[in-house]
């Protein structure tokens, strides 16, 4: 069994940046669809819910796998828009900007939450956290100008 320290190494590598975009979103989709929201497959390391949100520009809904930080208590999560490292934000962030209201899939159960923007000492405090939680976002700040944007999102 690969160490999660070795996962946290090859995930913080420019490298992992470039593939895994393409891939685990695709896989996680796959084993979502196929156990009927029970299992996302890269919540095996990390936890993780499939967001379904409306697109900003478009109006369609959108979904996607992301990993998340539960928060104590089980009424709210921290999505992080680290975008693997890659330069521009991801595009669910400007999703969760235009229409705060979302709904998640969390071990199975559809769950409606709204998202908010963590800005200043609230973002700090989350982003300590973060770090704690999965350190190689860290790398993935690094990498890019823009702040890595935080949500925490509550069940409505």
């Amino acid at each position: 069994m690969i160490g999660v320290r070795v996962i946290q190494k090859v995930s913080s590598t420019p490298g992992f940046a470039k593939v895994a975009p393409h891939v685990i979103p695709a896989l996680d989709r796959a084993v979502h669809r196929l156990t009927r929201g029970k299992v996302l497959l890269s919540a095996q390391l990390l936890p993780g819910v499939i967001l379904t949100s409306t697109g900003a520009r478009t109006g369609q809904s959108r979904r996607t796998p992301l990993a998340c930080m539960p928060e104590e208590g089980g009424a709210s999560w921290i999505l992080v828009g680290s975008n693997f490292g890659r330069t521009g934000h991801p595009a669910w962030t400007a999703n969760l900007l235009a229409h705060p209201d979302v709904t998640i899939s969390w071990k199975g159960r559809d769950i409606p939450v709204t998202a908010r923007l963590l800005e200043g000492d609230e973002r700090a405090a989350a982003w300590k956290a973060v770090l704690a939680f999965w350190p190689p976002y860290a790398a993935y700040q690094a990498r890019v100008e823009r702040e890595i944007r935080l949500f925490r999102i509550v069940r409505r």
